[in-house]
């Protein structure tokens, strides 16, 4: 082992390689949590609800134990004919190209969502590695990268950002940045307070004028996530890529797409790219932006 990691150490393009190759094999993981989790979440609150009605609560347990879901079992397969996924077919990005973007047995459409994962995860992992190099905020960074991801994927599809996430990541972050990986302990716990009171503030001065509910409490979660692994500094640039990102793409929605005004816009996928940059290139941005402003 201690060979194996001096390698690492001695070997950046090795690093960046595994670093890659190790987010590809995840990333095909973060599929399953992406497309289950939520499922998951519902059957619990499901069970949840029987428990109020004594004449179904007996009916739900006895198809849960029937029909286990979570995230290893039953066994992936295509939705359209139930074939099982075997393991060749399940090599990440190669499977997909292989098969021609088609279920092996029907022939049915392979939803891009896949690869376009697995990718995304493969390159910002190996970008990760390049960034930091072999350490611990590689690794750390590596992680949050992968909570990120499954996060943005599942408020996309559901509006949901769990806590079976977002409270683990910002305990983590926490932890991480005892050793003042990314920032110090002081400024990472600020973080977390300062992220989460922030929307929590904007959410009910919203709902006080407007009378609506401008967003949810993942939201406010993921954002002191994000606090707890960058700081409390970092949270200015966080909302405010955010913020554009989400306008910009929620105008562009309604103009072109003709998507409803009253239809609501997950905001959580822009809190993730936004922490993603502040991740990277939050120093240099910031920097940049106090020296506009020091500009005579």
């Amino acid at each position: 082992m201690t060979s194996f990691l001096q390698l690492l150490q001695d070997s950046p393009p090795f690093f960046i390689f595994l670093s890659g190759l190790t987010g590809l094999l995840v990333g095909s993981f973060l599929n399953v949590v992406i497309h289950r989790l939520p499922k998951m979440m519902e059957r619990d609150w499901r069970m949840q609800c029987a428990e109020l009605n004594t004449q179904v609560v007996q009916e739900e347990k006895n198809v849960t134990k029937v029909t286990a879901y979570n995230l290893h079992t039953p066994r992936s397969a295509c939705p359209n004919c139930g074939h099982q996924i075997s393991a060749l077919e399940n090599i990440p990005l190669i499977s997909y190209l292989f098969l021609r973007g088609k279920c092996k047995k029907c022939g049915s459409p392979i939803s891009m969502r896949y690869p376009v994962v697995e990718a995304t995860s493969g390159i910002l992992c190996a970008y990760a590695a390049w960034h930091f190099g072999f350490g611990l905020a590689a690794v750390a960074a590596i992680l949050f990268i992968w909570a990120l991801i499954a996060l943005t994927f599942i408020d996309f599809d559901t509006q949901l950002l769990p806590d079976d996430i977002t409270l683990p990541l910002l305990w983590l972050g926490i932890i991480v940045n005892m050793y003042g990986t990314f920032t110090s302990l002081n400024n990472a716990v600020l973080g977390a307070i300062a992220g989460y009171l922030v929307l929590w503030s904007v959410y009910w001065l919203f709902k006080l004028v407007t009378g609506k509910e401008g967003m949810g409490y993942g939201d406010f979660k993921l954002l002191a996530a994000i606090g707890a692994w960058l700081g409390w500094t970092m949270l200015p640039l966080v909302i405010m890529l955010s913020s554009v990102v989400g306008a910009v793409v929620g105008i562009t929605l309604i103009i072109a797409l003709r998507h409803g005004r009253n239809i609501p816009i997950p905001f959580g996928p822009y809190l993730a790219g936004g922490g993603l940059i502040a991740l990277f290139w939050g120093q240099q941005l910031t920097q940049g932006y106090l020296n506009l402003l020091a500009m005579p």
